[in-house]
């Protein structure tokens, strides 16, 4: 009598069973769900109305009050950080979101389209990937002035290129594959082929990168706020919180430690989520697998 066949793990019990023995793994979704829970909820968790000047005296030290001290003129250093999340995981939100569906529409079109409009398109990405991103954020300053619009704008095209080629690499391979030449070959058309089989195995590695842009899209905002080319005063931003701490630096540390720490918790929150997405969505690239 022969045993049958073990059913393949669920996706939740695969992802439990990766997250016991992934410590990291396991710390950067506690890390996610609190960044993010905190952006969701920054209206009502303030203490204070992060526009708000005086509501303490100006460059005091953290106290019960005031947990992350305050600024130059008096606004609450905690209120303007959790309010400052909001801005970036809504920046991270829309033009990741943007970015993964333009490049994930052209990525197809290379790798599934004539040879002659995937050099075309090729050409097309590796222009806008060749300019810096600091550099296409100041012409674009330039030209639009700056606002949150110009910031995810900004992003949303230098990702771009990133995500395309990634799918046009994945719907390459996946076109010649024995599976894909034998649905052709029974007369399957395209929309079966790219909705049932093509789509699948190309979105699971986009998410995960997806996951792990996050920082450097909070990073991107950041600089780009820091440099006064992204959001502006009064708006809490952690780039404008580094800009108006490094100018009275000297009188309190508080207010750089305020929009640094919440950068470094981000990025380490998503880069090990990021790292454990990728353990739950592809086993065989599993440390020691």
């Amino acid at each position: 009598m022969t045993d049958a066949a073990l059913p393949e793990p669920t996706l939740l019990a695969r992802s439990l069973r990766v997250l016991s023995g992934n410590r990291t793994g396991a710390l950067g979704f506690v890390l996610v769900a609190l960044i993010v829970g905190s952006a969701i909820l920054a209206p009502w968790i303030v203490p204070y109305d992060p526009a708000a000047i005086m509501v303490g005296p100006r460059m005091a030290p953290p106290s019960a009050e005031h947990w992350l001290g305050t600024d130059n003129i008096g606004r609450d250093i905690f209120s303007r950080v959790i309010a400052g999340g909001r801005i970036a995981m809504l920046v991270a939100a829309a033009s990741l979101s943007a970015a993964l569906t333009a490049g994930l529409a052209l990525g197809l079109v290379a790798g599934l389209g004539p040879r002659w409009l995937d050099n075309l398109l090729l050409l097309i990405l590796d222009a806008l990937r060749s300019f810096p991103v600091i550099v296409f954020g100041l012409a674009v300053v330039t030209i639009l002035g700056p606002s949150l619009f110009t910031v995810v704008l900004v992003v949303t095209i230098t990702s771009v290129p990133i995500y395309a080629r990634i799918v046009r690499t994945q719907t390459l391979a996946l076109k010649n594959a024995e599976f894909i030449l034998a649905e052709r070959a029974m007369g399957v058309g395209m929309p079966r082929l790219l909705f049932i089989h093509v789509l699948p195995n190309v979105l699971g590695p986009l998410l995960i990168l997806a996951s792990m842009d996050v920082p450097l899209v909070i990073a991107t905002e950041a600089g780009l706020s820091f440099l006064g080319m992204g959001v502006r005063p009064p708006t809490p931003s952690w780039g404008v919180i580094l800009n108006d701490g490094y100018n009275f630096i000297r009188n309190s540390p508080w207010p750089v430690i305020g929009g640094s720490v919440p950068i470094i918790l981000v990025t380490l929150g998503f880069t090990f989520m990021g790292e454990a997405l990728r353990d739950i969505f592809d086993p065989k690239l599993r440390k020691g697998g």
